[in-house]
């Protein structure tokens, strides 16, 4: 990692690390994860399991029915804590296990309307960064295929030469329009989509939210949370 990516990360609040995992250990991850997902359909197919449920429900029933042994040591690796150690200042105290973030196929039309918008951690924008979410890519995820959408920049609203919270609240209200509205305010909206292996490093106060899976593969990635003390 470069100093000009720990600037970029002050800055933007996240980090894309290409092709950190060597793609044979996230194919092992992915076979894994299919096998699960045959082994507790009980013959049924999965589109049928998630009729009825509500869009952004479904990850949480299709990722919480699958367990993969061995994932987090396979994926929050020593050379992936450098790296938080790198762009947060110092060691975490906290590590979250990892957990998987599936998204059934063919969810809809890819739409930035009524999506849930959140962060992970309420902390003043002058702040140290506290808290660091690893994405990780367990297989090629296409642009509009359910990846994690974020706000890059907005963990700096309220400071100088940043938009205002009001101003922020204002657009993401008029979601019609919304990559427009952020555009003016400087924000862009990063979709971690990309390649098998590579992970998003995102500082917990961004703005993110689920999004629909418009493709016809199922959305595979996992994530884990880093949390630094003061």
């Amino acid at each position: 990692m470069k100093p000009e990516h720990s600037e970029r990360f002050a800055e933007q609040g996240y980090l894309r690390l290409e092709y950190f995992h060597p793609k044979d250990r996230m194919m092992r991850i992915k076979q894994k994860v299919l096998d699960e997902i045959k082994r507790g359909s009980d013959g049924r197919s999965m589109s049928r399991s998630m009729r009825g449920v509500p869009i952004f429900q479904q990850i949480a029933k299709l990722s919480g029915r699958v367990n993969v042994v061995g994932l987090h040591e396979e994926l929050v690796t020593p050379e992936l804590i450098d790296i938080v150690i790198r762009l947060g200042g110092r060691a975490p105290s906290t590590v979250q296990r990892t957990q998987l973030l599936l998204s059934p196929p063919s969810q809809g039309a890819r739409t930035l309307e009524g999506l849930n918008w959140h962060v992970d951690m309420a902390v003043n924008p002058r702040d140290q960064v506290k808290g660091i979410q690893a994405f990780f890519l367990i297989d090629d995820v296409a642009p509009h295929g359910g990846a994690t959408l974020a706000l890059a920049g907005s963990h700096r609203v309220g400071m100088p030469r940043a938009p205002s919270v009001a101003q922020l609240r204002g657009s993401l209200r008029d979601s019609a329009d919304l990559e427009c509205r952020l555009g003016e305010l400087g924000i862009g909206i990063i979709e971690m989509s990309g390649r098998t292996g590579d992970v998003f490093m995102m500082d917990m106060r961004l703005l993110h939210t689920p999004s629909i899976n418009s493709t016809k593969s199922m959305r595979m990635m996992a994530t884990s949370r880093c949390f630094l003390d003061a």
